[in-house]
């Protein structure tokens, strides 16, 4: 019986050792130097653009890639409530390198999906996304006043700046 069970075993465990080797994604891009002030600011201006084009209201945060503040900028009539959550939301893009609608997706397929919620730092709310120069995260904008897809868009805009 034993002499059954050990190569099931083996095959098992190669199976399985297989199954992850191919679920594997690319490396997450490494992080590069900051953006400074006037790139934040350009970046920023970028989706507050896009939030007034559509009759959006918005915060927009710009972090650095520790998640520090670099700069923000609240539109008049935004609700007080998205000035927290647009700094949470680009701390989250840069710390986990992925943009927040990653996490959102994550959460609404259920199941172990739902392991996302208790994940301290991860804001599953789209409107977060990490800022590339060169290949490199060189910090993230995070957006917060409509929708989450409003939002989303409001930070698209002020990333594709960076391409």
């Amino acid at each position: 019986m034993h002499q059954l069970v050990r190569p099931f075993v083996s095959l098992l465990i190669l199976a399985a050792a297989a199954s992850a080797m191919h679920a594997q994604t690319a490396p997450a891009p490494a992080y590069g130097m900051s953006l400074g002030a006037d790139g934040a600011k350009k970046v920023a201006a970028a989706a507050i653009a896009e939030a007034r084009k559509h009759n959006f209201t918005m915060a927009i945060a710009v972090v650095d890639t520790a998640g520090n503040l670099v700069y923000f900028e609240k539109m008049d009539g935004t609700q007080t409530g998205s000035v927290n959550v647009s700094v949470e939301k680009a701390r989250s893009a840069v710390l986990f390198k992925r943009p927040t609608k990653s996490f959102q997706d994550t959460v609404a397929q259920g199941g172990v999906g739902l392991r996302m919620l208790g994940l301290p730092g991860a804001v599953p709310v789209e409107g977060g996304i990490p800022l590339m120069e060169g290949g490199k995260i060189v910090g993230a904008i995070g957006a917060s006043g409509g929708t989450s897809e409003q939002d989303g868009q409001c930070a698209q805009a002020g990333a594709n700046l960076m391409k």
